[in-house]
């Protein structure tokens, strides 16, 4: 298996919608980004499937490692291997993929949030610095690109952290910040038991909106210049966004289910998203 191949297996089996909004680029941007979103599932893996935070930490440090290897010159590794053609072509640097491993390091021992800014530092390692690294990729030209893709990413982590309550509580993580549980009438031990109703709802419609906030910040901040060359964050959007709606309409109802658009349902949003963006 090539490293090119190897990244594109880790792609397609995530079953992500970030999946559906490469499929549209040019061959070699799609190259890149692959092998970016492969390196984010890497280390992302470590966090979330992490038994021993000792072991999970000593991988983290070897990919800090490997990423000093990509920027010197000698990865050793498929996805950095399949990433190395693209470092001086697409402006991708060593700081903030080393933000994305922070981020992951966050998720080893915080397990709570106790406000929405400690959150929002969470959710610019773990999305935001790969919003903006995959705007390198994509390409722009004007720099108000770069904070369109930073808004952009926080949103998805938000939405995604809206999806997965449930899920993240199973594992005993909570990412709604501790104040705003108890403004709502809830406590971090009602979502580990997943106990819903009326006060949940209201709080995950609160999220929401905070989240569709994120989604509006972004948008103003897209030059008209590099609309057409960040298409692929748009049809991201597009999805994600449906999506968030769909969870609305359900009623907040992710507790105990995990609610998902199906695959063709997206890869209509993203030919559509990405013929008339």
């Amino acid at each position: 298996m090539t490293p090119d191949e190897y990244c594109q297996e880790k792609a397609a089996k995530s079953g992500s919608s970030f999946y559906y909004s490469f499929l549209f680029l040019p061959p070699e941007r799609r190259r890149a980004i692959t092998a970016l979103y492969a390196f984010c599932r890497e280390v992302d893996d470590i966090a979330d499937e992490a038994a021993d935070v000792g072991i999970a930490r000593t991988k983290l440090a070897w990919w800090r490692t490997e990423v000093a290897n990509l920027f010197a010159g000698h990865p050793q590794h498929p996805v950095t291997r399949a990433l190395a053609p693209f470092v001086g072509a697409y402006g991708l640097d060593p700081g903030r993929m080393n933000e994305i491993i922070d981020g992951m390091e966050m998720d080893l021992v915080h397990h709570r949030y106790g406000d929405f800014e400690a959150l929002r530092l969470y959710c610019h390692r773990a999305a935001g610095v790969v919003g903006q690294l995959s705007a390198s990729v994509f390409g722009y030209r004007n720099p108000t690109t770069l904070e369109y893709a930073e808004s952009l990413g926080i949103a998805f982590q938000l939405t995604n952290i809206i999806r997965d309550v449930g899920e993240d509580a199973r594992r005993g993580r909570v990412y709604l910040p501790g104040d705003e549980l108890v403004r709502f009438g809830l406590t971090a031990d009602d979502i580990l038991a997943r106990r819903g109703g009326a006060s949940f709802e209201r709080l995950m419609a609160f999220q929401a909106e905070r989240a569709q906030g994120f989604y509006a910040d972004a948008f103003a901040r897209l030059a008209p210049e590099d609309r057409k060359s960040q298409r692929a964050g748009l049809v991201m959007a597009a999805i994600y966004r449906t999506l968030l709606d769909e969870i609305g309409r359900d009623r907040y109802a992710v507790l105990e289910q995990r609610i998902a658009l199906t695959p063709v349902r997206k890869l209509w949003i993203a030919w559509k998203t990405w013929v008339w963006a």
